[in-house]
């Protein structure tokens, strides 16, 4: 069923979580990697953050794609207390981002764009995420073993302190995890 896509894809992200759903999914791809600057105008909120940012990434691809060819670029983030929560720079910024979050609860936003040389398309998920409390120590003992630095909120779902600290989820799993599964599926089968 799936080679009724009529394109090479290629993923454009060196995220390890990214890869490996994609694969999941049963699609064959390629990665292909064009770095690009991260800025956002301030005004943006919520999707409209990782919307902006997974086109901005996507752009970097125009003159790079041939006729048959399609690019898949995303960008998440956590939205907490009308503010966006990136990837932390250093220890104590991923400590105070995770002690922000602790016994709340955060937004996260995915936007994925695929970008082909005829046509884009880009949409987003939004899932909830209820965090119990953390001590002080938990959390340094989560950034001194699983070192947070390359994920959006300073935490992986799929780590430890989504096994300690997440009590409840609406909406995508997978979706926190870097890639809203199940809608790009069906806009891969209908691009």
């Amino acid at each position: 069923m799936l080679d009724t896509i009529n394109y090479k894809i290629f993923l454009g992200s060196k995220s390890p979580r990214r890869q490996a759903l994609l694969k999941n999914l049963g699609f064959d791809f390629e990665i292909f990697t064009i770095e690009t600057e991260e800025i956002f105008p301030s005004d943006l909120k919520k999707e409209e953050v990782t919307n902006h940012l997974a086109q901005l990434k996507a752009k970097a691809y125009e003159g790079q794609l041939a006729e048959n060819e399609l690019v898949i670029t995303a960008d998440t983030i956590v939205w907490h207390n009308d503010n966006v929560l990136g990837k932390p720079k250093n220890e104590k910024e991923a400590f105070d981002i995770l002690k922000s979050l602790s016994g709340d609860s955060h937004h996260v936003y995915t936007s994925v764009c695929i970008k082909s040389k005829e046509k884009e398309v880009v949409f987003s998920d939004c899932t909830t995420v209820f965090f119990s409390a953390l001590s002080d120590e938990e959390i340094n003992y989560y950034i001194t073993n699983y070192k947070p630095f390359d994920k959006a909120g300073a935490y992986g779902i799929q780590d430890w302190i989504g096994l300690r600290a997440i009590t409840k989820i609406e909406g995508s799993y997978y979706n926190v995890m870097g890639l809203p599964t199940e809608k790009l599926y069906k806009a891969l089968l209908q691009f």
